[in-house]
């Protein structure tokens, strides 16, 4: 597997891009005004200990105070101590009282509403080693199987490891000797006590030390043996990561590339892929399709077999699809960094063997994602449960926002509903004021509504209201809103309500036929309706025009010949 890493660093933001085979598998977005916080470590204050909810609120310095579970407080312990269950059934409020002072470190970024996680368990990730300076115990990667690989870092992972603190052994640490082990644990071990100087002699709340920079954690997190090439476009940016590079990792100096020319993201066509990742529907090779809705509480995916029709038989077909479908499935959850709870729809299968073998194929393509993700199983209807685990915002949240119209609903009301809804407000108005004329303005398909069919539903309102009603559509106004407004002076009125004259000539644009009458063409100024004679012709030119008839709704209007 080829496996590249692209930087693109611009003014605002650092973009990178995880490459797979050339396929876009992650991405990670940092921008200076809104910096990540998982990582950081502060100083803080408990303001709130709820024992309902055997958890605490800690004040760190943010906008929103951090959320410290009672299981992230609790005294730091071997996972090989035997002592798991030792403490179930502690109360809070036996370890935390309101006014104490802590260190605690960010373990999930505040997102929407909720305040950043944290924990007291610190720890310190170096490339090669996790320094835990709170728990005595030595752990290696999940990610090393090899038993005898795994036994040789553990042994030198004793030796280097400091007195009464703990280590885990990282996945790009296998191959290395005891010397580069050392050199990893002694940065580790100064970082540390430098933290601990801070804590005892800064203010509370208090930042004691802030995470490494997006390009920096990258080549800590990322970039390891099995990268094929970092391409990055900023030569600043470039020259520090041959400095860095130098003291962590020499050896990987060779794979690193500087393309100053254009976009990198362009030219990988990586920017066409985050387009597609913020779409619902994803389509597969095979023609079929899988739909990603993302909710508050957890994520679904739908397969579909969309336009794979096969060419055996149906089970064959749904077979392919579904396969194909896991693949994607992994990647899509990677790429859109998506965590919490996720379903999965897999188009039903009748044969158990085909049920297990597309489960191994997402396992398998789960593997590579380095974020801790557990498959509960499918069940008989083909649905899969999981989980991911969620530290950071998803892409969508990243470059996304609620939409100010719909908030989130991603549906707006129709215009029947919204019509009726105006109806009920022009009778409301009607009711309370003097004033004898009334305007509306709506969108044009909420205006059209109103009017009906030869203003036989405005003859209508005019009726039961006793005023004089004046409707015009405008395109500004969005589907769901309205502005009603009492009209007294007849100057008022007429400025107000009939935008043209007779004899008044305009250059217009004329939009579209008429609906009863295609010889016909509408144009609208400032949401006021022309019928334009012969103009059904002319659809989508600009033409200029004479005003000889002026209604209440709308005007009649001919071409100037040139």
């Amino acid at each position: 597997m080829f496996k590249e890493i692209l930087i693109n660093v611009g003014e605002e933001e650092t973009r990178v891009a995880v490459l797979e085979n050339k396929l876009l598998v992650e991405t990670y977005i940092e921008r200076s005004p809104n910096q990540r916080l998982v990582g950081n470590i502060y100083k803080g204050r408990v303001e709130n200990v709820l024992p309902g909810m055997q958890a605490a609120f800690v004040d760190i310095g943010l906008e929103k105070n951090a959320f410290l579970y009672v299981e992230d407080a609790m005294p730091a312990r071997s996972p090989d101590s035997g002592q798991e269950n030792s403490m179930l059934g502690t109360n809070i409020c036996d370890i935390l009282k309101q006014g104490q002072e802590l260190i605690v470190q960010i373990v999930k970024e505040p997102i929407g509403t909720k305040g950043a996680r944290v924990t007291t368990h610190v720890t310190l990730p170096g490339r090669y080693l996790v320094l835990m300076p709170t728990v005595d115990y030595i752990g290696v990667s999940r990610r090393i199987d090899d038993e005898k690989k795994r036994e040789r870092l553990r042994e030198m992972a004793a030796r280097v490891k400091p007195e009464d603190m703990g280590v885990i052994v990282r996945t790009a640490a296998e191959g290395v000797d005891e010397n580069e082990l050392q050199l990893d644990i002694n940065m580790l071990t100064r970082l540390w006590r430098k933290i601990m100087n801070r804590s005892n002699h800064g203010p509370v709340p208090n930042l004691l030390h802030r995470d490494l920079e997006l390009v920096q954690r990258i080549l800590r997190d990322v970039f390891t043996e099995d990268v094929d090439r970092l391409i990055i476009d900023s030569r600043y940016e470039y020259e520090k990561i041959l400095d860095l590079l130098d003291i962590v990792g020499p050896r990987l100096k060779v794979k690193v590339f500087l393309e100053e020319r254009g976009n990198i993201f362009e030219e990988h066509n990586v920017d066409t892929e985050l387009e597609k990742a913020l779409k619902r529907k994803v389509w597969l090779k095979c023609g079929g399709y899988i739909v990603i809705d993302q909710a508050e509480a957890l994520t679904a995916v739908d397969v579909n077999t969309g336009k794979y029709v096969g060419s055996t038989n149906l089970e064959d077909t749904v077979l392919k699809t579904n396969l194909e479908a896991a693949v994607e499935i992994a990647r899509q959850l990677r790429l859109r960094n998506i965590g919490g709870i996720i379903i999965v729809d897999f188009i039903d299968m009748g044969c158990e063997e085909h049920r297990q073998q597309v489960l191994r194929v997402l396992e398998e393509e789960i593997r590579k994602d380095k974020t801790k993700t557990n498959i509960l199983g499918i069940t008989q209807l083909g649905l899969v449960e999981m989980t991911r685990k969620k530290v950071r915002p998803s892409l969508a949240e990243v470059l996304q926002k609620t939409c100010p119209y719909c908030e989130g609903r991603g549906k707006v009301l129709s215009e029947e509903t919204v019509g009726i809804n105006i109806k009920q407000q022009i009778y409301q108005m009607a009711k309370q004021t003097a004033a004898d004329t009334i305007l509306v303005e709506a969108n044009p398909l909420v205006a059209a509504r109103l009017i009906g069919s030869g203003g036989s539903n405005l003859r209508e309102l005019e009726a039961r209201t006793g005023k004089n009603l004046f409707i015009r559509g405008s395109a500004e106004h969005h589907i769901e809103s309205v502005t009603l407004s009492p009209l007294y002076d007849q100057a008022e009125i007429k400025a107000q309500t009939l935008p043209v004259r007779p004899g008044q000539v305009l250059e217009v644009k004329i939009e579209e036929p008429h609906v009863n009458n295609y010889n016909d063409g509408i144009a609208r100024v400032n949401g006021f309706i022309l019928d334009i004679e012969g103009g059904g012709a002319l659809v989508g030119k600009t033409v200029a025009v004479e005003i000889y008839k002026v209604f209440r709704t709308y005007a009649k209007a001919r071409p100037i010949k040139p």
